[in-house]
């Protein structure tokens, strides 16, 4: 498997060929485009199934689930944490798009669990301006995956909260281990 990992760089980590980072998504872009064909699919997901997960750039979902496109509503965020945000994306997920099906997942090696909320204040005396989100950080990553579940379970802008189930995925194996709600 190609990564980007294995693409040339130059000085400080820069891509070898010409141009920025960005600069190479949209060239990829562009050749995705076109050999592009429409699906034809809505916004709605076929199997009715939300996943949340950690932004980690090792958890390839799709591939991971057995996904295939149109598939879930995929919400991504650090650590996977159950959030506000996320609460906003499930309710229109599930209100406006047809899910059911909401499934959580966080993973070894989180870099959540190297951060407390001591990084806000760390941003705070450099930018100046006190972030209002919290970091979320967590030292156990089993109740933190149950902590989100709950969250999901007791909100009261979710209206399908019975098929909620929390897991984490093994970096090193790439098995999901499911956490009991308790």
């Amino acid at each position: 498997m190609t990564t980007s990992a294995s693409v040339p760089t130059g000085p400080e980590g820069t891509i070898a060929r010409a141009g920025t980072v960005t600069d190479r998504l949209v060239e990829a872009n562009e050749s995705y485009a076109a050999a592009f064909a429409d699906p034809g699919m809505d916004a709605r997901p076929v199997l009715r199934v939300a996943v949340v997960a950690c932004m980690d750039a090792r958890l390839d979902l799709h591939a991971a689930l057995g996904l295939e496109l149109g598939d879930c509503h995929t919400i991504r965020n650090a650590g996977g944490v159950v959030t506000d945000d996320v609460i906003r994306s499930l309710t229109i997920s599930q209100r406006a798009l047809g899910t059911r099906s909401v499934v959580l997942i966080h993973h070894t090696g989180c870099g959540l669990e190297s951060l407390t909320e001591e990084f806000r204040h760390e941003l705070e005396m450099e930018v100046g301006q006190r972030p209002a989100w919290a970091v979320e950080a967590f030292r156990d990553v089993d109740q933190d995956v149950r902590q989100s579940m709950q969250r999901v379970r007791t909100s009261p802008f979710l209206v399908h909260t019975d098929d909620v189930r929390g897991f984490v995925f093994d970096v090193r194996s790439g098995l999901l281990r499911e956490i009991d709600p308790g």
